[in-house]
């Protein structure tokens, strides 16, 4: 993986335990219904479907569609990359905490034809204040199939203040209930 600085974690950065709400084999759910990566809602999403399989990271998968596409029956870079951030925010998800990406780098090394399941994995490599840096891969057709993208991430984390002011407050507070939200 490529990655710069700001996605690198600084010596001092600790890497977090499992949450006790995110034990091993727990399926995770849809953060927002209407989400476009995670969203069953979503009528044109990647609708990740997620698991942690040992509480501290995350594996997904999703198939690329036509509505995915840029070059003719290839996966449009853009979509990848949005799928790799929604696995990287998923990752964060469980620790319970909000965040927002604050920066994405991502590398493609194999294009992405449609129809293909794409296994996706994240995972945290430490936490230094409200920074969490963490790291990203798509593999093609299988868990250990060739990898497509690889990505590294930023993360950082705000108050749910932050979604109620930029955001739809009642809808938060519809699919949110485990977080206290006040405008």
């Amino acid at each position: 993986m490529t990655r710069s600085s700001l996605t690198t974690p600084p010596p001092d950065a600790g890497v977090p335990a499992a949450h006790p709400d995110a034990p091993p084999g727990t399926d995770l759910g849809s953060h927002y219904s209407r989400c476009f990566g995670c969203g069953t809602d979503h009528p044109t999403g990647l609708h990740l479907t997620a698991r942690t399989p040992d509480g501290t990271t995350v594996e997904a998968e999703f198939t690329v569609g036509e509505a995915h596409q840029g070059a003719p029956m290839l996966a449009h870079g853009g979509v990848l990359a949005a799928a790799m951030d929604e696995v990287i925010g998923m990752s964060v998800y469980l620790f319970h905490k909000p965040y927002v990406t604050g920066r994405l780098e991502t590398d493609y090394l194999l294009p992405v034809p449609v129809g293909t399941t794409l296994h996706l994995r994240a995972w945290c490599n430490g936490i230094a204040g409200r920074k969490a840096y963490l790291e990203a891969e798509g593999r093609i057709s299988a868990p250990d199939g060739p990898v497509a993208v690889r990505a590294a991430a930023l993360f950082i984390e705000v108050s749910m203040e932050h979604f109620a002011k930029h955001g739809d407050l009642a809808a938060i507070a519809a699919e949110h209930q485990d977080y206290e939200v006040n405008p």
